[in-house]
């Protein structure tokens, strides 16, 4: 009996101890991927969004005013329609697609399209009315990072969701609203890297859309709900196939200035199934990873990654270039 119970009780120290050893080299392992999947999803989600917003305010159509200059958003914001084409051969019908061209701009070449719809567009809505949405598909839409080729691919289809009514016409054109909010929201979105592993990721954020010191500014919220979680931005898959929530701790902002690229401050925790850590992301920082006072004309190096195990902690500083 008294070796039945020895052996036991080596055989499980033993487990423990190979357990703790698998969990430490986890740990010393980790090199942050999911978060920066999910960050560069997010942030070209983000920059769509914001095309969208572009594309459908100036469109009378989808907006739902008169005709007017084509181009007054483009003025007003400081920038031109680069790196894609409008298709509004259906636009009568509530229908237009943005054919991106592969220029590249902020390091990222565009390619591939994304079709807009106004649900109900027949029955009257406009994008202008409060709870208008438009069904957003992204169609191949790949974005390549020009310095190292690196590459996401989007096939899936969102809700953009007008929650406050009103649109960046409104906020920056006539000036009759101070503050807009929409949400996006959407599941089984596939996403492809460069190394042909696949993820899935259903996103849940609510945008609200200011102009303080005179800039185009947003501020991102998770309003997602999964396994017993809430404000989640995101969850799904990763691209090794594990489960993972990503969480708005603090809210994101980013602003036209540095772009939806390039958050200027905000926090998220992202969870990864059978880790042992969480990994949790600070956006808006310097090169030592210091959270940075970002000014009028200043935008912040980067974000920050940490993740801690028993009393060690590890990070990882990603420029946002």
């Amino acid at each position: 009996m008294k070796k039945i119970i020895t052996t036991t009780l080596i055989f499980s120290a033993l487990t423990i101890g190979l357990t703790n050893c698998a969990k430490k080299k986890e740990f010393k392992n980790e090199d942050g991927q999911s978060s920066t999947d999910n960050r560069t999803v997010n942030s070209e989600n983000d920059a769509v969004v914001s095309d969208v917003n572009t594309v459908v305010g100036n469109n009378s159509f989808l907006h739902g005013r008169g005709t007017s200059s084509s181009n007054a958003l483009y003025s007003v914001l400081g920038i031109t329609a680069t790196g894609y084409t409008i298709d509004t051969v259906g636009a009568y019908q509530g229908t237009i697609k943005i054919n991106y061209d592969g220029t590249v701009i902020n390091n990222r070449k565009r390619e591939g399209s994304i079709r807009l719809t106004v649900i109900d567009f027949a029955t009257g809505k406009r994008w202008k009315n409060a709870g208008c949405v438009i069904k957003v598909e992204y169609l191949d839409f790949k974005v390549t990072r020009a310095s190292d080729g690196k590459f996401v691919l989007l096939n899936g289809i969102q809700n953009l969701t007008n929650v406050t009514g009103g649109t960046w016409w409104e906020l920056l054109i006539t000036k009759t609203q101070t503050s807009l909010a929409s949400s996006v929201t959407g599941s089984n979105l596939n996403v492809t890297f460069d190394d042909g592993k696949t993820a899935v990721y259903n996103i849940n954020r609510k945008f609200t859309y200011s102009i303080p010191s005179n800039i185009l500014t947003c501020t991102g919220e998770g309003i997602g709900s999964h396994d017993g979680m809430s404000t989640l931005e995101n969850y799904g898959t990763t691209r090794d196939g594990d489960a993972f929530t990503s969480n708005v701790t603090t809210p994101i902002v980013w602003n036209l200035t540095c772009g939806a690229w390039a958050p200027i401050q905000g926090n998220v925790e992202i969870k990864v199934d059978e880790k042992e850590f969480t990994l949790k992301c600070t956006f808006g920082v310097d090169k030592s990873g210091n959270v940075v006072d970002v000014g009028a004309n200043a935008c912040p190096y980067g974000w920050k990654i940490e993740w801690t195990y028993k009393k060690k902690t590890n990070k990882k500083i990603i420029g946002y270039v």
